[in-house]
């Protein structure tokens, strides 16, 4: 027997008899993606070098260079990424080969673990 229209069939243990609107299914989805992201970066997180923070992304990467050209209001900022992970669920796949950021805004680059240590 289907559920009637505008009620949810039963999912889980638990039966909700409320009716689920398209923007709850919407939140559950994006819900979803958002965990299962956050699931990804757990595993994938040890196997990188740097995170590299800017206010449009988060990047794990392996290889990382730095260029600082000052001008006269702020600094022009080139940064290149090879062997990256990008924090982004809108995408197919998030490892990316290289990465180029040119911007004049705040960069946090943080060293995870250095090439000294066991496994680096």
């Amino acid at each position: 027997m289907s559920a009637p229209r505008g009620v949810s069939r039963p999912r889980g243990r638990g039966y909700d008899a409320r009716p689920m609107s398209h923007t709850d299914e919407l939140d559950e989805f994006d819900a979803e993606l958002e965990l299962r992201l956050k699931r990804e970066y757990a595993d994938v997180f040890p196997l990188f070098r740097y995170c590299v923070l800017t206010h449009e992304a988060t990047y794990l990467c392996n290889r990382l260079e730095r260029h600082a050209d000052p001008q006269a209001v702020a600094a022009f900022l080139h940064v290149v990424m090879e062997d990256v992970w990008v924090w982004d669920r809108n995408r197919p796949t998030r490892i990316i080969p290289r990465v180029e950021i040119h911007t004049t805004q705040d960069i946090t680059i943080e060293v995870l673990r250095t090439g000294d240590e066991p496994g680096a």
